[in-house]
């Protein structure tokens, strides 16, 4: 009987999941729900890259997302045995700052911080919800997105505002944690000099934020109290003056769930784009003024942002990009490194073109990376270690 730790990773408009062995890092079953919703899809893969056969199901919610996962896995493994599940949490709040098993306490906790992170909480905590149901008696881990950004200098952990404020826990949490633990144990292993200086690294995709990593500790993050704030995402919007908001209750008269729905849902590339898409992928191929002047933005953002986490350090050393953009967009990475000559920047155009492990041209004082970031694995490895097996 095979033994497995289950990955559930919900994005704001995706759902990725991995099913791994008791050891060793490669997965049984790997794949995802992406563009949830009335345009949404689902592939999932077994070991040798052959999709699998789906339940019929219903992709236009996360819910639904999640039981076509779990009937697919039932079928196409019915001798597994699940040792434990694991999930990407959001938000952890100050109470949390590693792994944790899930209790009837913990998800009280849990609902309480669904307002900070209203894309994505309800639907980590419903993928715990439908995996406790569908797997009675499995340990449930939870894996927070801000446990690797605690620990941050009180001047980029706070806000100016009175302090009080911030003794009642608003602070700038930080998110992408997983993503950027993952990274950061690749880089270490790929290149264990860097990881003794200044690195930033570019989590860039429907979610987007960079983090700035000095010996191997987050010490700044382009995100704050909430999942809201730093570079433009596929729907949220990114840094914006408070003034805004209140010219919004002050003068539209409208209220906070109206302003929550276009911070959060109607902003970023689809706001930037005249809702064309929130899609970079999208964008790129329409070629039309309104998908131009949303890429615009999210170049300038990410290379202003990037000016801003080398000052924290005192300067860079490397630049890794990861994330479905980073990952993927040869046009996004060239022109946001096009303007970097100033901090030693200088990218190999072939080397992007084919999308290699190293970007950078020999004559670059900066080292340019890209990473495949791998969540799933980090929390399959959290699931792993909550049951007492260590990955081989």
């Amino acid at each position: 009987m095979t033994t497995g730790f289950l990955a559930l990773n919900a994005g704001s408009s995706s759902l990725k999941v991995a099913l791994f062995p008791a050891e060793g890092d490669t997965a049984l079953l790997t794949g995802q729900a992406e563009r949830i919703g009335p345009e949404g899809r689902m592939v999932l893969k077994d070991a040798t890259g052959a999709e699998l056969t789906l339940p019929p199901g219903d992709l236009s919610s996360h819910e639904g997302a999640l039981s076509m996962v779990i009937g697919t896995v039932k079928q196409h493994f019915p001798g597994l045995r699940m040792a434990a599940v694991g999930h990407r949490v959001v938000h952890g709040g100050l109470d949390y700052v590693q792994p944790v098993v899930v209790t009837d306490a913990v998800l009280a906790k849990l609902r309480m911080l669904e307002p900070f992170a209203p894309l994505h909480q309800p639907h980590n905590i419903a993928g715990i919800r439908a995996a406790m149901a569908a797997f009675p008696d499995v340990p449930q881990i939870a894996c927070f997105d801000t446990a690797f950004h605690r620990g941050q200098p009180f001047v980029n952990d706070t806000f100016a505002i009175p302090h009080r404020y911030y003794e009642a826990g608003v602070r700038r949490y930080g998110f992408h944690g997983l993503s950027y633990e993952y990274v950061t144990g690749e880089l270490r292993r790929l290149a264990p000099h860097l990881m003794e200086g200044r690195v930033v690294v570019a989590h860039l995709g429907n979610g987007a934020s960079m983090c700035a990593i000095h010996r191997g500790r987050s010490v700044a993050s382009s995100m704050g109290f909430s999942a809201l704030d730093g570079l433009p995402m596929g729907t949220r919007c990114g840094q914006i003056d408070p003034g805004v908001l209140l010219y919004m209750l002050d003068r539209e008269g409208l209220n906070t769930a109206q302003i929550r729905q276009i911070l959060y849902n109607e902003s970023g590339l689809l706001g930037l784009s005249g809702g064309l898409s929130n899609d970079m992928r999208t964008l790129e191929a329409a070629d039309s003024p309104e998908a131009h002047r949303a890429i615009d933005y999210f170049v300038f953002r990410v290379q202003r942002e990037l000016g801003a986490m080398a000052a924290v350090m005192g300067g860079i050393d490397a630049l890794v990009f990861c994330g479905g953009i980073g990952e993927n967009s040869r046009s996004v990475r060239r022109r946001i490194c096009e303007r970097l000559g100033w901090m030693g920047v200088e990218i190999d155009h072939g080397r992007n073109a084919e999308s290699a492990t190293v970007l950078s041209s020999e004559f670059s004082r900066t080292t340019v990376m890209i990473i495949n970031t791998h969540e799933e694995l980090v929390i399959a490895r959290a699931a792993r270690a909550a049951v007492g097996i260590s990955a081989s």
